[in-house]
């Protein structure tokens, strides 16, 4: 059986581009979530200070993070101009495909760090 994945971005949000920040990430939103009715979870928070924003993501499995890797790596792209990402931290199993594609991604945005997290233990219980 498939597990999922959990995905957690963070980027520092460049000076004075908060506002573009923010409606890009309404547009990349509603983007994904017409597009990829698989994802369990998306949602992006900006912290109190206005200067780091974060990605939390939910995929069923690895075959979904491909998609939506090569779906919004041009989406993605634009963001190069409004933030700076600092890491990404992906728990689960993805495939090597997949974390090819968030190295690539994590350069792309500033050369951020990605780590992969493999599960010991634990259990879910939704459906």
């Amino acid at each position: 059986m498939a597990r999922p994945i959990y995905y957690v971005d963070r980027s520092d949000i460049r000076e004075g581009k908060l506002a573009d920040v923010r409606s890009g990430l309404r547009d990349l939103a509603a983007f994904v979530e017409e597009r990829e009715p698989q994802l369990l979870a998306y949602h992006f928070y900006i912290d109190e200070s206005a200067s780091t924003m974060t990605l939390i993501a939910t995929h069923p499995d690895s075959a979904s993070m491909e998609f939506h890797m090569e779906l919004g790596m041009e989406r993605f792209r634009a963001f190069s101009t409004l933030i700076r990402m600092t890491s990404i931290d992906v728990y689960g199993d993805p495939s090597t495909a997949v974390v090819a594609r968030l190295r690539e991604k994590a350069e792309m945005l500033g050369g951020g760090t990605v780590t992969v997290h493999t599960e010991q233990a634990g259990f879910s219980r939704w459906p």
